[in-house]
């Protein structure tokens, strides 16, 4: 079908391949894009207190309250792309009372510190599980076909680069980046806090167990909003490394989610490049991008629009009467 469009084989490159990927997803020839939505799932982590970020915990609240009035890196690229974005609070530590127009998910005021015992509770993880799920069903449009799941958490790297050694072969040290931009002597320490966290929580290897053990309850519920994104075959925009680690809990707890992803970018953490390679996974965009909110989601859309614009606005050679090429050898 997208061979007998009018251009050479292959002449669009990988927006081909996308574009079969969207038909995939949908199992139709004419993939529809309708209500593009970003859910922003935002949380504390005890684990910032270990100085393992460049930013202090405080910031977590502060940004989430800059989503709210527009201002955020996210809200500029998605009203860009035409996408709505809705904040979701999984568990802010707010210095007051909760500000109004969020989704109310509140786990509590961050998660425990990884490096004293489990981050999260069992309980905390099947609610946070439940939670990313309910708000997919209740939070956004029902005619939605594509979500995309962003974050804001001060050390939600650290939860993150935990969660994948967890989850694959790729060793810690190959998982641990800046972060907000740590470098030096900084991102040393950060390892260092990260391997003794490990070393705290041996051979975890199960989904569950990694979120219980290392958070967190923004990653918690994006994974849970990712399954649910799948089951009812929504394409499903993924960011950046944070995004990706709930990708990979999504995943090991239902088989088949990733079959509904887009690879939006490849991020500017180290590990994310190692864990899309393990994924197979070819990203959109390489822009070094390391802020998350989903902003890759956004300013990859653009790209899936156009994707599914040439798959349902392109004449065949057929309908256009344009002649078709000489075939290839062997395609006789």
């Amino acid at each position: 079908m997208i061979d007998s469009k009018t251009k050479p084989r292959g002449a669009l490159g990988r927006l081909e391949d996308l574009a079969a990927r969207l038909c995939r997803i949908q199992q139709t020839t004419a993939p529809r894009l309708a209500h593009p939505t970003i859910l922003v799932f935002a949380a504390d982590h005890g684990l910032a207190g270990e100085g393992v970020s460049a930013y202090p915990r405080a910031v977590t609240a502060q940004m989430a309250l800059n989503v709210l009035a527009g201002g955020a890196g996210i809200n500029v690229f998605a009203r860009q792309a035409g996408l709505s974005v809705t904040l979701v609070d999984a568990g802010v530590d707010w210095p007051g009372e909760r500000p109004a127009g969020l989704i109310d998910h509140w786990m509590g005021p961050g998660t425990a510190s990884s490096l004293a015992g489990d981050a999260l509770t069992a309980a905390q993880v099947e609610a946070c599980l439940a939670a990313g799920a309910a708000t997919v069903d209740a939070a956004v449009d029902p005619a939605c076909t594509v979500l995309g799941c962003g974050e804001l958490g001060i050390g939600n790297t650290s939860a993150a680069s935990l969660i994948t050694a967890a989850l694959t072969d790729i060793p810690l040290a190959e998982c641990v980046g800046p972060g907000t931009g740590l470098g030096g002597a900084g991102l040393a320490r950060k390892l260092a806090v990260l391997e003794e966290v490990q070393a705290r929580h041996p051979g975890v290897r199960d989904p569950r167990a990694a979120l219980q053990a290392f958070g967190g309850f923004e990653i918690a519920q994006m994974a849970g909003a990712m399954r649910r994104a799948g089951a009812t075959g929504r394409i499903l925009l993924i960011d950046g490394f944070v995004a990706t680690a709930a990708l990979l809990v999504a995943e090991a707890l239902s088989p088949g989610v990733i079959g509904h992803a887009v690879f939006c970018h490849e991020s500017g953490e180290p590990g994310h490049a190692r864990v899309l390679a393990q994924l197979g996974a070819q990203p959109l965009l390489r822009l070094g991008l390391r802020l998350g909110e989903g902003t890759g989601c956004a300013l990859a859309y653009p790209l899936v629009a156009a994707a599914a614009a040439f798959v349902n606005e392109m004449a065949s050679f057929a309908d256009a009467g344009v002649a078709t090429g000489a075939p290839e050898a062997g395609d006789e």
